[in-house]
């Protein structure tokens, strides 16, 4: 995510001012990301949509994920290709601004719907009784849209923003932390604190477990913990790939230096988008079956919705 500011136009981070061979190069690698980007996501929603053994309210949420990764490869991607060479973060054109609030709007459901996901796994591993009866279907259907509500608001608010109102840098500062505490910081502090609440508790459970005569109270099954550690390594990857490019974004205009890495920081985070799809099919053989039938195309030969994905 980036704000213009109409200083520092030395420091654009691109080498594509003439053309060279670098630039064909990056090019050429961003769109191979942009395809993988693209075609993992899909084969995770086409998935989860088309095979009912997917139909459960860990993968809705994980449904929501996905469309906020293929946005991203679809459509920020393609922006960040274009104004990387005439980077948006020291122009104020409308097409930057349109730009910088999808940026907004779709990192931050990603992260909203990690939170979400959070959520479900505490129920899963803590509340284990009450998880089918707490996060149904529905519930986790409402989730996902809330996210995305709430996303969309962000991006309307930073939109209308930038686009009536002529910000200062001091302003810009205290505008781009504001927006990084809301879309970042604080849903970050609320996933740290539910995962280590998870971890304690599957700690005690595994305890428990081992010694039968000391269990006390339920236990989430192996396949939970596993989801839940599945979902762990999800939420830590984005983390790494996004905390550059939110620690960074609030002190643009105030160092030159600074500005000079936001743009790569901004693809380094755009990239963990490519990596959930493929943390799936290692650890979820369900996943596995349902890629392969997807990318063989066997479901379009008959109707496979019933299938057993083991």
């Amino acid at each position: 995510m980036q704000f213009s500011n109409t200083t520092g136009n030395d420091l654009k981070w691109n080498f594509c001012q003439s053309e060279n061979y670098l630039c064909v190069l990056l090019y050429i690698f961003l769109s191979l990301l942009t395809a993988v980007t693209i075609c993992g996501n899909l084969l995770v929603i086409i998935s989860i949509i088309y095979f009912k053994q997917l139909h459960t309210p860990t993968n809705y949420l994980i449904l929501s994920l996905a469309v906020a990764d293929l946005l991203i490869g679809a459509l920020m991607f393609p922006f960040n290709m274009a104004f990387s060479v005439t980077t948006c973060l020291y122009q104020n054109t409308t097409t930057c601004k349109i730009r910088n609030a999808l940026d907004v709007t779709i990192s931050s459901s990603s992260v909203l719907n990690l939170c979400c996901i959070s959520i479900d796994r505490y129920y899963a591993v803590c509340h284990p009784l009450m998880y089918n009866t707490k996060l149904t279907d529905h519930v986790s259907m409402m989730m996902g849209l809330g996210s995305w509500a709430v996303s969309v608001l962000y991006g309307i608010c930073f939109f209308v923003m930038k686009y009536y109102y002529n910000l200062c840098r001091i302003e810009c500062f205290f505008l781009s932390g504001v927006i990084s505490i809301l879309a970042f910081y604080v849903p970050t502090i609320i996933l740290l604190c539910v995962y280590s609440k998870i971890l304690l508790v599957a700690l005690k459970q595994v305890s428990s477990l081992r010694n039968a005569t000391s269990q006390s109270g339920p236990v989430a099954s192996k396949k939970e913990r596993k989801a839940t550690k599945t979902m762990a390594i999800v939420m830590g990857l984005y983390l790494i790939c996004w905390l550059p490019i939110f620690i960074s974004y609030p002190f643009y205009t105030l160092s030159n230096i600074v500005a000079a890495l936001v743009e790569p920081f901004n693809w380094f985070a755009l990239s963990n988008s490519m990596f959930n799809p493929f943390i799936y099919a290692f650890f979820y053989q369900w996943f596995r079956s349902a890629f392969r039938m997807v990318i063989s195309g066997k479901i379009f030969q008959g109707n496979f919705t019933n299938t057993n994905l083991h």
